[in-house]
């Protein structure tokens, strides 16, 4: 394989919400000592990275995403004891580890929030974003939180208002001010010498607000079925220019350091996310791309979707795709069952670095939280509009165990009511199982560059087929995808030929293929055609 690619353009990023992946010493919660006990499993699935969520000291209020300490381990999920052993034992497997760090917000907990709310004349004041009254003592924007009512908190006891993009419990830094960018440089070094191998940088379109504190405008296409803040557009609270001079001061620290790399979370139009690759080798690595989450599951909208992206990309860029993480339904529920098997040859298909969320290679799906096991705090201020995240956070389903062998004790989260048959254990033991088709993909992508590294051209379909090549030198596969639930024949232009590598349905694998296919419902194949 080509040494001008590195690890992660290459490999694959496994996602770990810690609190539910494994529970070592029965409290419930997921830990740092049982995602090494299940470090076999990962090696054993092939993936390249595993990026953790936060697991730093937190008092939990947003479950990790609100930090007290940027370089410490939460007693919750172990000691930093047990992190080294971790890192130790996953770099021993040829296995990265990606660290969550969130830098737009810290916890209110935080000893240097504690200092800027003490007195406005307290040396870390500036570190966060305090504001007199506007008129009538009203906040002094119209900004509002994305988790419920205004981004403003009255403190009583400095008679100011201060900033918060998501719970008061969270206030945003000011990265405005050179200390705070200092101190968070400083965090981020902590962690690259210690060995990480790359940050995943939590909101980071977000962490520059309007110098100047403007209004927000009102969305005039705003739903009434739509969050509440979505009333406003984002325009002085999102995607500063400035943003991007705070990132290259983090890209130049890790470029310091062999091997590291950063992926940035940014839910922008296309034409803006790009822009965050910065100017060559100024940006953040991977500007997540979750088109495949957040668009229709149709085929011409995907098409679509999939080429613009690819023209937008600037020359450096490497692109990557993403099917489900901590804040989105489940794969399984968005699409189906049937329709998950054709997405994961997709995700593992397409040109760029795949983004897997635990449990979606065994078809986990939503689970109903019912009112008094509610744990996320979105739903419990803005209860029922859907954006409630406990369903997609629940217990890794390992076995057919009381808790589907994720703890001894009752879990955070209830265990979903498939477990005993959607588990690991069977999976692995099933031929035509998902878990068995994602292990049989990532083997193939690794064992060919054409299907990692390689280029990509569209294939002309129509309805619900989507085709696509991928080439490296002289050895070329074709993929085609029925995202629909009728049969499906294809005909491209180029003419196929050659044997099917790889089918969702097992019994066509090593079967010929002359001039055109036809696809069975929700039907996934991979046709090897060299040159």
């Amino acid at each position: 394989m080509s040494d001008q690619h590195e690890w992660w353009q290459k490999g694959i990023i496994y996602q770990i919400y810690p609190r539910s992946f494994q529970d070592s010493d029965g409290d419930g919660v997921g830990d740092l000592a049982g995602i090494r006990n299940r470090l076999d499993y990962l090696e054993w699935l092939g993936v390249d990275a595993i990026w953790l969520s936060p697991v730093f000291p937190s008092p939990m209020a947003d479950f990790g995403y609100d930090v007290s300490d940027y370089t410490g381990i939460d007693p919750l999920f172990g000691s930093m004891e047990d992190f080294d052993q971790l890192l130790e034992d996953a770099h021993r497997r040829g296995i990265r580890i990606v660290l969550d760090f969130v830098p737009n917000h810290s916890s209110d907990q935080h000893p240097w929030f504690i200092e800027s709310r003490s007195s406005r004349d307290n040396p870390k004041r500036d570190w966060y974003l305090w504001r007199d009254p506007g008129p009538d003592g009203r906040p002094p924007t119209n900004w509002l939180s994305s988790f419920g009512g205004s981004a403003w908190t009255w403190d009583e006891k400095t008679q100011q208002y201060y900033h918060h993009h998501f719970l008061p419990a969270q206030p945003d830094l000011n990265w405005r001010n050179p200390q705070v960018v200092d101190a968070m440089l400083d965090a981020m070094r902590f962690w690259l010498d210690r060995g990480v191998d790359g940050f995943r940088l939590d909101v980071i379109w977000l962490i520059i607000k309007d110098e100047h504190y403007r209004d927000n405008p009102e969305n005039p296409d705003f739903q009434e079925h739509e969050p509440p803040h979505h009333q406003l557009l984002a325009t002085y609270t999102t995607d500063r220019p400035e943003v991007h001079d705070i990132i290259s001061k983090m890209r130049k620290l890790l470029d310091r350091y062999d091997e590291r790399m950063m992926v940035g979370e940014i839910y922008l139009p296309i034409e803006r996310l790009v822009t965050y690759y910065g100017a060559h080798g100024t940006g953040v690595h991977l500007p997540f791309n979750f088109q495949l989450i957040t668009l229709p599951w149709d085929a011409r909208t995907i098409a679509r979707a999939i080429e613009q992206y690819e023209a937008a990309l600037p020359s450096h860029g490497w692109p990557n795709w993403v099917l489900g993480n901590h804040d989105q339904p489940r794969l399984a529920s968005r699409v189906g069952m049937a329709q998950a098997r054709v997405a994961a040859v997709m995700l593992l298909t397409l040109r760029g670095t795949p983004t897997m969320y635990y449990g979606d290679e065994i078809g986990m799906q939503n689970v109903p939280i019912p009112a008094d096991r509610v744990h996320d705090p979105v739903e419990k201020n803005l209860p029922g509009i859907g954006m409630g995240r406990d369903p997609q956070r629940t217990p890794m389903q390992w076995n057919a165990a009381p808790q589907a062998g994720f703890s001894d004790h009752e879990p955070w989260l209830p265990i979903a009511a498939d477990a005993a048959e959607r588990n690991v254990t069977v999976a692995r033991e099933t031929p035509g199982s998902l878990l068995r088709l994602y292990r049989r993909l990532i083997e193939l992508r690794q064992e060919q560059p054409a299907l990692s590294i390689g280029s990509y051209s569209p294939l002309p379909t129509e309805g619900d087929v989507l085709a696509y090549v991928r080439r490296e030198a002289d050895h070329r596969f074709i993929i085609v995808l029925n995202l629909g639930s009728e049969p499906a024949r294809v005909e491209p232009p180029l003419e196929i030929c050659g044997s099917i590598a790889l089918s969702t349905h097992l019994d066509r694998e090593g079967e010929k293929v002359q001039g055109w296919i036809e696809l069975r419902a929700d039907e996934g194949v991979i046709i090897d055609c060299p040159e």
